[in-house]
């Protein structure tokens, strides 16, 4: 363990206000990625224009105060129709940012002319070059890169920016390095790495050798030092992390309140911290809800979100993490969803997300700058 990674004590509970809202405009899916956690991709239940102008008119207070996202996501939002789509959007008037995490399969020009006219920043899902997309097909088992490219370079003709994510399944050395080099051909903005996660309806196993996983962060940041022009946001959250440890304004970092994460699915429900856990039943914690907009105001939701069993668990969990795990300081404590869909319960510590993507993540940056340290520094 590297003596930079330390435990941090000042997280209290969860914040009244957030900083993004989550809204599901529908549940229906035009792929059938292999990897995917949402279970009811196949299923059209769109959401009712009440819903989101029931969010609104909350979201309109909290953005007067700075700046505020709505982040359309999950199944596929494109495949709502531009129709629908403005519908919901309606409500929110002015001065709020507007994202859009789509597979990218059906943008065309008339999608780009929508995003222009409505302001929306645009996110893709890709998983690299096409050998790394074996994961990601149509309904009916074909391949959906093509697809998803000819949706990209419609993007990039007509001027838009956008951000791209990317799922790995296999973290190794080796790997890195190619994808970013694709990432950089692509002509995104931002970058985010995830690797796959043990959620929802996927039950795959995650869990990789160390070595291969800090090595693959490692190789990740040798490969965009070479040629920063992508926000990379897994090394730039670590790098400030860092940052911040050398010069002792660590604990400045992470919230004093948890960041609730309201995600609002399409029939109004709100799920709190993991929108993984949105359309799913549990007989001990029910449906993960704290309540649903259509009968109480969101406010009100968020006011009482202690109160919802599961979160109170999850609560314990934290703290859990914070007195047992010298990585607290740069991630906060493990995920909500990943701490159920990998153990069962919310009160329990580590999870493979955590090795995964925190934990491995922070060691392969720190195995980065000792081995390219200046000549004659370290001794």
């Amino acid at each position: 363990m590297h003596a930079m990674t330390r435990a941090w004590s000042g997280m209290r509970g969860i914040a009244s206000v957030p900083t993004y809202v989550v809204m599901q405009p529908n549940t229906l899916c035009n792929l059938d990625c292999s990897y995917c956690y949402l279970p009811f991709r196949q299923v059209d239940k769109r959401m009712p224009v009440e819903v989101a102008a029931a969010v609104a008119e909350l979201v309109a207070e909290w953005a007067r105060s700075g700046r505020f996202s709505v982040v359309w996501h999950g199944g596929e939002p494109l495949a709502t129709g531009r129709e629908h789509l403005a519908a919901l959007l309606a409500p929110f008037g002015s001065g709020i940012e507007h994202h859009v995490q789509t597979n990218a399969t059906l943008i065309d020009d008339a999608w780009c002319d929508f995003f222009i006219e409505h302001q929306v920043r645009v996110s893709v899902s890709v998983d690299g070059p096409e050998a790394y997309n074996g994961e990601r097909i149509t309904r009916g088992g074909r391949p959906a890169y093509d697809r998803i490219v000819r949706g990209i370079d419609t993007l990039r003709r007509r001027g838009i920016p956008f951000s791209a994510l990317c799922v790995v399944g296999d973290p190794r050395p080796g790997v890195a390095a190619g994808l970013y080099d694709y990432f950089l051909d692509l002509g995104c903005d931002v970058l985010g790495i995830n690797v796959e996660e043990r959620e929802g309806v996927n039950t795959r196993a995650n869990r990789h050798e160390a070595a291969d996983v800090t090595a693959f962060w490692s190789e990740l940041v040798a490969a965009w030092r070479r040629e920063p022009r992508i926000h990379l946001r897994e090394v730039e959250w670590s790098l400030r992390y860092v940052a911040a440890v050398l010069d002792g304004t660590a604990d400045d970092l992470l919230p004093r309140r948890l960041d609730p994460i309201p995600t609002i699915a399409y029939d109004g429900s709100v799920v709190l911290l993991s929108p993984e856990l949105a359309g799913f039943h549990d007989p001990r914690y029910g449906d993960f809800s704290s309540g649903n907009v259509l009968e109480r105001p969101l406010g009100e939701i968020l006011a009482g979100a202690a109160a919802t069993p599961w979160i109170a668990e999850f609560l314990d969990g934290v703290q859990a993490c914070r007195q047992s795990c010298p990585y607290f300081g740069f991630c906060g404590g493990a995920h909500a969803a990943n701490r159920y869909f990998e153990h069962g319960r919310f009160d329990t510590t580590e999870t493979d997300h955590c090795r995964n993507s925190k934990i491995r993540l922070l060691e392969g940056v720190l195995d980065h700058a000792r081995d390219h340290q200046p000549t004659g520094v370290g001794g």
